[in-house]
């Protein structure tokens, strides 16, 4: 599958810079990201979700999980899980699942855009394929979906890092401070009596 039909005739008609780029297939936003010699902080990954509002496409750098407690509270929900693969076939019917972009507004959800997405000047995304991506202006991006931007990124190696700091500080302080011990006094040849 090629670039989504949808996406192409909005972003010609929206008349912006784009470039489109293929890759062999790949299913991951790191494969992407390696793919296309970006960083992962420009690679932007789409992520339906449902809430008690209905779906909501977040959008943010590859580089982040989302925290789900900041998006909800971000969004106003009560409830928000992740989408299962049959609500993306069926919202997103032209586009392999998993290769959504972030222009949800096509499809009639409400976009909410990670606000690291707007400290990069270009973003890549997928195009609706595992094969092709777009890079376009993260500025650009912004301005023609104007999603609701927000913090509820969290760095894949956030929680479990801190972890590491703290048993590695424990293994360094140990290293430092060790135990001082006396050398051995030689013990004195005890005369015996007779």
């Amino acid at each position: 599958m090629a670039i989504s039909q949808r996406l192409e005739a909005f972003l010609q008609s929206s008349r912006v810079k784009y470039t489109s780029a293929k890759h062999p297939v790949v299913y991951t936003a790191q494969e992407i990201a390696a793919a296309q010699h970006v960083p992962g902080r420009q690679l932007a990954k789409s992520v339906l979700v449902k809430t008690d509002r209905g779906l909501f496409l977040a959008v943010l750098p590859a580089i982040h999980l989302i925290d789900l407690k900041k998006l909800k509270a971000l969004l106003g929900t009560k409830t928000l899980s992740i989408a299962k693969e049959a609500d993306i076939k069926t919202q997103f019917p032209d586009v392999e699942v998993g290769a959504m972009s972030p222009f949800g507004n096509l499809y009639n959800v409400s976009v909410v855009a990670d606000r690291g997405l707007s400290e990069v000047g270009d973003i890549v995304f997928n195009a609706g394929s595992h094969t092709e991506t777009i890079k376009m202006r993260a500025q650009d991006f912004l301005g023609l979906v104007k999603p609701k931007v927000g913090n509820f990124g969290q760095p894949i190696s956030g929680p479990a890092k801190k972890k590491r700091d703290k048993t590695a500080k424990k293994k360094t302080a140990k290293k430092r401070s060790p135990r001082s011990k006396k050398p051995a006094r030689p013990r004195k040849a005890s005369k015996k009596r007779r």
